[in-house]
């Protein structure tokens, strides 16, 4: 099993270096054709950048079942190599919209880049491990509170991965200033852990399966439970575009409430589109534990993260929430 889960992981590898500089277009990987009402000028045309991951592949499948349209858009995906990447392209309008980490918005935010959280987008069921931190059996990490002392691998630091972590080390009674993060590539944290060169993997889809499949491995937990039903992603455009065009933002967010709708209703054909849109082995995807997907966006749980983000200082100032979130 490990095996051919590796074999599949490394193909994965490939197709997301190959998709890498690709955007919008049909699940087939061709240019979708405008339609009639588009190229007529009746369809309002807006880009929408997204990361080439498991969830976002619901925005294409809702492109290509025509779900925008019934709103009056022309939606385009552009490809982003990272959520922070997405921030500066929607704040200079070569994009209208984008889909990404909430702890970005809200640290661009604190930092003078008007953004405004139109829609939520996605979140992990309390519990279950489509993410979150794996580490060896015999390492003796039983508690988040063990991982004092620790090296925890995140993708990158400062985000959602050592935020939690942190917010989860301190309500077990631990010291979260005590845990060492270091920067590691998703693919390149098993090899790593299992060498022992670090304590702990924070790892999602696909390779904490492969992860869990590996003989001396556990799961330690998710750092998305520190605050229940945090948002991995949410939907969000700039503060100037929403206030120029607010009819246009409604539409937007409206869609995207029937395109996470429409695919969480559809599981196979929300599988079909993540192994389109990903370039993912069908087998893996068939097996991956998918995030839940909503439109509908809960000003409590952004006010959390917001202050447990500026506690351990991710955060410079407290962002005004009533700017930043559009949904009052």
């Amino acid at each position: 099993m490990r095996k051919s889960r590796l074999s599949a992981l490394a193909a994965l590898t490939v197709a997301g270096l190959m998709l890498a500089g690709c955007s919008g277009g049909s699940l087939s990987g061709e240019s979708a054709a405008p339609s009639d009402d588009a190229a007529s000028g009746e369809l309002i045309p807006v880009t929408v950048g997204l990361l080439q991951i498991a969830p976002h592949a619901a925005m294409q499948l809702a492109i290509d079942e025509g779900i925008f349209e019934e709103h009056g858009l022309d939606v385009t995906i552009q490809l982003g190599q990272g959520g922070a990447a997405l921030l500066p392209a929607v704040s200079s309008g070569s994009i209208q919209f984008a889909v990404g980490n909430p702890l970005s918005v809200l640290v661009a935010a604190s930092q003078g880049l008007e953004m405004k959280i139109v829609a939520g987008y996605s979140h992990q069921e309390q519990g279950v491990p489509a993410s979150g931190l794996v580490v060896r059996g015999d390492s003796g990490i039983a508690s988040f509170k063990d991982l004092e002392g620790k090296t925890v691998a995140v993708n990158a630091v400062n985000t959602l991965g050592d935020l939690g972590t942190m917010g989860l080390v301190e309500q077990d009674g631990g010291d979260p200033e005590a845990v060492k993060f270091t920067e590691i590539a998703f693919p390149d944290q098993l090899a790593q852990l299992e060498q022992g060169n670090i304590d702990a993997a924070w790892i999602p889809e696909p390779f904490i399966s492969a992860a869990l499949a590996t003989e001396g491995m556990e799961y330690l937990g998710n750092t998305f439970d520190v605050i229940p039903g945090l948002y991995s992603t949410v939907t969000f455009t700039s503060a100037s575009y929403a206030d120029a065009n607010p009819d246009v933002v409604k539409a937007f967010a409206d869609g995207v409430a029937d395109a996470t709708a429409f695919a969480m209703e559809n599981d196979d054909l929300n599988r079909e589109a993540i192994v389109a849109y990903t370039g993912m082995p069908a087998e893996v995807v068939g097996d991956l534990t998918l995030e839940v997907l909503s439109g509908d966006l809960d000003r409590k749980i952004i006010e959390e993260l917001s202050a447990l983000a500026l506690k351990f200082g991710f955060l410079g100032s407290e962002p005004d929430l009533d700017e930043v979130i559009a949904v009052q």
